[in-house]
């Protein structure tokens, strides 16, 4: 099945370390079934660049477009602590998953029975 597939998903992280940390850019490596694969990268999140104090979180979603139901993502966020030293997060594989639906269409119900909808 191939069309257009919006996806949203939310990401909290936490400074658990005992300095600052500044996010910088982000970078995505997005999957798509349908064959379409994409580098996603740029300068904070959602127009932000929070800046986390030791024991500070921060909180934020967004949304990718798939041509398929099914695909996911991975990459890493790249922080600056205050004395200008960067280092990168990892943030591990996810799986964004859509309605799927049986070739050939609905199967027809049993008496008594409400009609199949769309597989989650």
């Amino acid at each position: 099945m191939v069309g257009t597939f919006v996806f949203s998903y939310r990401i909290s992280m936490a400074n658990e370390g005992d300095a600052s940390a500044r996010l910088l850019f982000r970078h995505w490596r997005i999957h798509d079934a349908a064959g379409d694969d994409s580098t996603v990268d740029g300068e904070g999140v959602v127009g932000e660049q929070p800046l986390l104090a030791p024991g500070d979180s921060h909180e934020y979603s967004s949304y990718c477009v798939l041509r398929s139901p099914v695909g996911y993502m991975e990459g890493y966020y790249t922080f600056a602590r205050p004395d200008g030293e960067t280092f990168r997060v990892e943030v591990p594989r996810f799986h964004l998953y859509g309605p799927l639906v049986l070739p050939g269409g609905e199967a027809e119900a049993t008496e008594g029975e409400d009609p199949p909808g769309p597989m989650h």
